[in-house]
């Protein structure tokens, strides 16, 4: 049997066959479906590429149907258990996990370039204090391609692999001078003597003491999260590092994009979304009206669904051990209580479970951070922190992609043609 898509165009009762590959066919295999020489072939219109391939891709691998998530083919249990974030970020960047000895230089490189110019510390401290964190970030990361000018060599891979190392190792940098910012604290500089999650509590939360040590537990739970945002498919923010990515602008450049998508609600935040919910719901006793107003369409359940998984998020499962280890140390915020309730109704009420809305990664999140005394606004710059090498990842994937080319999606033109321009002195006489 052979492997294509036999159409037959009504409009001419011509039969194209379109061969079919890895699931996919070719959008250009359709653009050769036309009424004749002088028409534009047929094109797919497919608003926010709900069913569109738009790269072949190693990076990541995503059942949504069963809830499998996997990083190069390793299992997101396995890893969120048993490696560190910068082990899972040389995963994603290298394509297979590290011996000994390429881990301990992996994680020396990125130690080393921890420390940000001076130039981009007054950059910084050149934003308002109410400035809002991520477009810092933003702002910052894309600043970064004028100190590296070398960045824009993308065709060398040893200077690629540089601004990879680079940006991993600066980015918790920004994030936490982000926060400081906000909160009209001096900068603290990185610690080399901490490890990577270690080294960004301190920039954050250093005040007078000689040398900070944040809890353990704290330490692995926030790694793990790291670990759990650093990859995801195809999705918005990802998009918009290699839409951004496809015009060969440096990774910096690229990046910066990936943030500024990261930004926007329906991406980012959506853990804030989910905090703010349990807060107005208030208490367990208020849930049996807050899940009718769901089932009558006045109320929104945050946190639950997702547009690829239609089973468990198999990240909620993990985040939601790390929210109790977290909870050990911090005290449990009053809101789990309500978390965990709505949790039990939804996976048990066939209004829930016949539309398959399943908790999601943002669910627990913001309870986590919020443990941690991060303002809601910092919670997207926590996401970005984890989601560099991905789209790092996709990135460099990209530029080794011989298919690729620029973006330039089609559009279906619905405005006027052939008007007669009439000059202004006519129009306003």
């Amino acid at each position: 049997m052979t492997d294509s898509l036999t159409v037959r165009d009504n409009r001419t009762g011509q039969e194209y066959d379109v061969p079919i590959a890895d699931g996919t066919i070719k959008a250009a295999d359709i653009g050769k479906i036309r009424t004749d020489e002088e028409s534009p072939g047929l094109a797919v219109y497919d608003p926010g590429f709900v069913n569109t391939a738009s790269c072949r891709s190693a990076v990541t691998y995503i059942d949504g149907d069963k809830g499998i998530l996997e990083y190069r083919g390793y299992p997101i249990e396995q890893l969120a258990e048993s490696s560190s974030f910068l082990e899972v970020a040389y995963l994603l960047v290298h394509g297979a996990l590290p011996t000994k000895a390429e881990y301990d230089a992996w994680v020396h490189e990125i130690t080393f370039h921890t420390f940000v110019h001076e130039n981009v510390k007054e950059f910084m401290q050149g934003f308002r204090y109410d400035a809002h964190p991520m477009g810092m970030l933003m702002a910052s990361v894309g600043a970064l391609s004028t100190f590296y000018p070398d960045a824009g060599k993308i065709k060398d891979a040893e200077t690629r692999h540089l601004q990879i190392v680079r940006m991993i190792a600066k980015m918790p940098t920004l994030g936490a001078w982000a926060f400081r910012n906000a909160q009209g604290k001096p900068f603290v500089y990185p610690d080399n003597d901490l490890g990577y999650t270690a080294n960004f509590l301190s920039m954050l939360f250093k005040m007078s003491e000689q040398k900070y040590e944040a809890d353990e537990r704290l330490v692995k739970a926030l790694d793990v999260l790291f670990i759990l945002h650093a990859d995801h498919e195809q999705n918005c923010s990802t998009n918009a590092v290699r839409s951004v990515g496809s015009s060969q602008v440096d990774p910096y450049s690229a990046v910066a994009a990936g943030v500024g998508a990261l930004y926007g609600p329906l991406h980012g935040g959506a853990n804030e979304a989910v905090l703010k919910s349990l807060k107005r719901i208030g208490s367990k006793e208020n849930i049996p009206d807050f899940i009718k107003g769901v089932k009558d369409g006045n109320e929104r359940l945050m946190g639950f669904g997702h547009r690829v998984y239609k089973n468990y998020d198999p990240r909620a499962r993990i985040i939601k051990k790390a929210a109790m280890d977290v909870f050990e140390v911090t005290g449990t915020n009053p809101l789990l209580d309500i978390a965990l309730e709505l949790e039990k109704i939804a996976l048990e009420d066939d209004y829930f479970v016949s539309r398959k809305l399943y908790p999601n990664v943002d669910f627990y999140s913001g309870l986590i951070y919020e443990a941690f005394q991060f303002p809601p606004e910092m919670f997207t710059v926590l996401f970005a922190i984890g989601r560099t090498p991905g789209w790092l990842a996709q990135w460099l994937e990209l530029v080794e992609d011989k298919e690729q080319k620029i973006a330039r999606p089609k559009q279906i033109y619905t405005g006027d043609r052939e008007l007669t321009f009439t000059p202004a002195s006519e129009r306003w006489a």
